[in-house]
C-alpha cells in the first residue's frame, strides 16, 4: 500500500507550533505514526502487559536497569505538556522538558539525524494519535554513583554527541540517501550494531562492526566478506527485515526479532529496499575473529551411534551433548540438525547463530527461546529445565557439530545470561567513571593548592 505524506512546506508550518494544543491533520498524524514505527518507539516504551507507550520497561545496561518513560500525551505522567521545541530537544539533544539529561539508552544520538519536518510529524502523532495513560508513573531509574547525577551526561554529550540533522550526500542516489537517513536516524541501526568505547560512546571508526546489547550480540553488518554480510543480497536483507525466513542464514532472535516485529516489517517495500542498499554499501570492518563467514559453518551430522544403548547417567549434569540434543532438540531440528523447511524450523548448520565467534546469542536462545510478536513461541527456552552445566555442554556440542568450532560456551557466561537483569552488566564502565572522577578531583585539588601557594608568595 502506498502511503501519501504532506509536503515539506506543509509540515514545516507545523514546526512553528509552540504549544501542545496545536491541531494537525490526519495525514500529518499518520506520517508521524509511520515514523514512530520506524523508530520502534513502542518496543522500549511499553512494559510487558502494559499499555502502549506508557513506559516502565526495564532496559538492561552495563550499569543496571534503565526504565523507559511514559511518552503518551498524559499531562500527569507523560509528555502531554511538552511543546514542540521541548519534544525536539528530547529527540535531538537528549533533554527532558525540565532540562534534565536523558540517558542515551534512549537513542537520541541517532534520532538527532531526523529532520525538523519529521520531528513535527512525530510530535503530531504523539500528541493526537496516542492514547494518554494517566494511571501509573513509570518506575524511576536509579543507577549507581556517579551515573545517578544526570548533569554528568552533559559532559558525555559535549564529548560524543553530534546533534546535526542528516545531510544528504550529493554523490549518492536518492534511494541510498533515504536508506542512510533511516539507518543512521530513526531506525538507529548503529545503536546496537556499532561497538562501544570504554565510555559507551559509539566507535564510529568501526560503524556497524558489531556490538553488545543486553547480553545479545548484534552482528557485524558491514560489507566485510568474512566478518560482515557481504554474502547477503539486497533481496535477502529485505526478506529478513520483512520477518520472513532466509534459508541458510538463521532466524532473528532477541532485540533484532523485536525490531523486525515492531518496526521493520511494517515499513514500505521502498524503505526496506533503501535500507538494504545503504547497508550493503557500508565500508567493511573486519574483526579478525572469523576465518570464514558466519553462515558458512557446519554440515548435516548425527551422533546417534554414540548414545544408542547407553543409559542416561544418574547425574543429569553428566549427560553428553549428544544425549541432551537427542532429548531436547532433535524432535524439531531433526536428527542431523537439518531442520524442517516445511515447518519453518531452521537448520543448525549454515546458521549465523552458531557461526559467530561470540556465542552469546546461542546461549540466549537455548535459555530463553525465540519469541515473535503476535505469534506463538518460535522456539521454547530451556532455562527452567536445563542447568548451567547442561546448557554449557549442549552449547559446545552444537558449536562443534554444526557451527564454529573455535567458539566456546562457558558456565559463567551461561550463569550471567540466565538472568536478564544481569545479562548486560559490566563493572568496567562504573570503575572507569569513578576512577576518572577521582582523578579529576585530585587534579582540581592540585591546581587549587598550586594557586594558594602562588598567592602566598605574591
Amino acid at each position: 500500500m502506498t502511503k501519501t505524506f504532506l509536503s515539506s512546506a506543509t509540515l514545516a508550518a507545523a514546526v512553528l507550533a509552540a504549544t501542545p494544543a496545536f491541531a494537525a491533520d490526519t495525514t500529518t498524524i499518520e506520517r508521524g505514526r509511520y515514523l514512530a514505527t520506524v523508530g520502534d518507539c513502542i518496543a522500549c516504551h511499553t512494559a510487558p502487559g502494559g499499555k502502549p507507550m506508557a513506559g516502565g520497561l526495564a532496559l538492561s545496561s552495563p550499569l543496571g536497569p534503565i526504565y523507559s518513560t511514559n511518552i503518551t500525551p498524559s499531562k500527569v505522567h507523560g509528555i502531554g505538556n511538552y511543546t514542540l521545541q521541548q519534544f525536539s530537544d528530547a529527540l535531538r539533544h537528549g533533554k527532558r522538558a525540565d532540562g534534565a539529561n536523558l540517558y542515551p539508552a534512549m537513542p537520541y544520538t541517532e534520532y538527532a539525524k531526523t529532520t525538523d519536518e519529521d520531528i513535527a510529524a512525530l510530535y503530531a502523532y504523539f500528541m493526537q494519535g496516542v492514547e494518554p495513560v494517566d494511571s501509573t508513573p513509570a518506575q524511576q531509574t536509579a543507577l549507581p554513583f556517579p551515573f545517578n547525577i544526570r548533569a554528568s551526561l552533559g559532559v558525555w554529550n559535549a564529548l560524543f554527541h553530534d546533534a546535526t540533522p542528516y545531510k544528504a550526500d550529493a554523490s549518492q542516489t536518492p534511494e541510498w540517501n533515504r536508506g542512510a537517513y533511516l539507518s543512521q536516524g530513526l531506525a538507529h541501526c548503529t545503536t546496537c550494531h556499532t561497538p562501544r568505547t570504554a565510555l559507551m560512546a559509539a566507535d564510529n571508526k568501526r560503524s556497524l562492526g558489531g556490538g553488545d546489547v543486553a547480553g545479545w550480540y548484534a552482528p557485524n553488518i558491514t560489507s566485510d566478506a568474512t566478518s560482515g554480510i557481504a554474502s547477503w543480497t539486497e533481496e535477502q536483507l529485505v526478506q529478513y527485515m520483512s520477518g520472513l525466513p532466509v534459508p541458510g542464514k538463521g532466524p532473528a532472535a532477541g532485540p533484532m526479532a523485536e525490531a523486525i516485529d515492531h518496526s521493520l516489517k511494517h515499513l514500505t517495500p521502498e524503505d526496506l529496499k533503501a535500507i538494504a542498499v545503504y547497508i550493503k554499501s557500508v565500508p567493511a570492518v573486519a574483526d579478525g575473529k572469523l576465518t570464514q563467514a558466519a553462515d558458512s559453518f557446519g554440515q548435516a551430522k548425527d551422533d546417534l551411534d554414540s548414545i544408542r544403548g547407553t543409559e542416561l547417567p544418574k547425574d543429569f549434569n553428566a549427560m553428553t551433548g549428544a544425549q541432551i540434543y537427542d532429548g531436547y532438540c532433535a524432535s524439531c531440528h531433526q536428527v542431523q540438525g537439518q531442520g524442517s523447511d516445511g515447518d519453518g524450523l531452521p537448520a543448525l548448520f549454515h546458521n549465523t547463530s552458531l557461526g559467530h565467534a561470540n556465542s552469546n546469542n546461542l546461549v540466549q536462545v537455548l535459555l530463553h527461546g525465540i519469541h515473535r510478536v503476535g505469534t506463538d513461541s518460535v522456539m521454547p527456552g530451556f532455562a527452567h529445565e536445563l542447568s548451567d552445566t547442561q546448557i554449557t555442554t549442549l552449547g559446545n556440542y552444537l558449536l562443534a557439530s554444526y557451527g564454529n568450532p573455535a567458539a566456546k560456551v562457558t558456565a559463567p557466561q551461561v550463569a550471567q545470561l540466565r538472568d536478564p537483569a544481569k545479562a548486560g552488566a559490566d563493572a568496567t564502565l562504573l570503575t572507569l567513571a569513578r576512577v576518572g572522577m577521582a582523578v579529576g578531583v585530585l587534579v582540581v585539588l592540585a591546581l587549587l593548592g598550586w594557586w594558594l601557594v602562588r598567592r602566598r608568595k605574591a
